[in-house]
């Protein structure tokens, strides 16, 4: 039910179909009511709100990281959200519930730059990674001074540290520090390189996978 005051040209408060009226700070207003969902909980949007949760437990600690690794890509959208796109298309794997990353597939940065080449990744000290390369300086548009673009997931704490710009290319290693909570785990890392003065950035590379010292 709805209450007219101060006559037929006074403010509405209450309900009519669904109109809806009220008042702020004493300005009256109507609304209409959005339009019910008979089901907003149908199998194929819980299979795709699975999907994207997944997703996003995956880059949320990437998110400062990711506007330097796809700025080239994010086209009349945020970085963020290519990474998203990009990744809900890609890089999932498994079935309603259980969906998980595919990490093999995983694209921490993009672009036409050179990539990286010959890489290892080891853990020879407790909460360390160690990534190599080799020096491909002078192939293509690769360039000594390019600077690497980082990421280290460790699968069982869900959870990514990134490093920007920690080397160069004609160096061919980093080491990144770890959580100490990590030791033991499974990491996986990836390699992008950025050129130095900006904006070229390369395509990232699987490095692999080993246990945290």
């Amino acid at each position: 039910m709805a209450i007219i005051s101060q006559g037929i040209l006074g403010g509405i408060s209450g309900k009519i179909g669904n109109v809806v009226g009220g008042s702020w700070k004493g300005i009256d207003y109507l609304r209409i009511m959005p339009a019910s969902v008979a089901n907003p909980q149908t199998p194929a949007q819980m299979d795709q709100r699975s999907k994207f949760i997944t997703v996003l437990n995956f880059l949320q600690y990437l998110t400062v990281f990711l506007r330097v690794s796809f700025k080239l890509y994010a086209v009349k959208m945020t970085q963020f959200n290519y990474a998203m796109s990009y990744h809900l298309k890609n890089a999932i794997t498994g079935t309603y519930p259980d969906y998980l990353i595919n990490w093999s597939n995983v694209l921490i940065s993009k672009g036409p730059l050179t990539k990286a080449v010959g890489t290892a990744l080891s853990s020879p000290l407790a909460a360390q990674a160690v990534i190599t390369w080799y020096d491909n300086s002078g192939v293509g548009d690769a360039l000594a001074t390019d600077k690497t673009l980082v990421v280290i997931s460790d699968e069982n704490n869900k959870e990514s540290v990134y490093d920007i710009g920690g080397a160069v290319r004609s160096a061919g290693t980093i080491t990144i520090d770890l959580p100490t909570y990590y030791s033991g785990d499974e990491m996986h890392a990836y390699l992008g390189f950025i050129s130095e003065a900006g904006p070229a950035v390369a395509d990232s590379v699987y490095v692999g996978t080993a246990t945290i010292t």
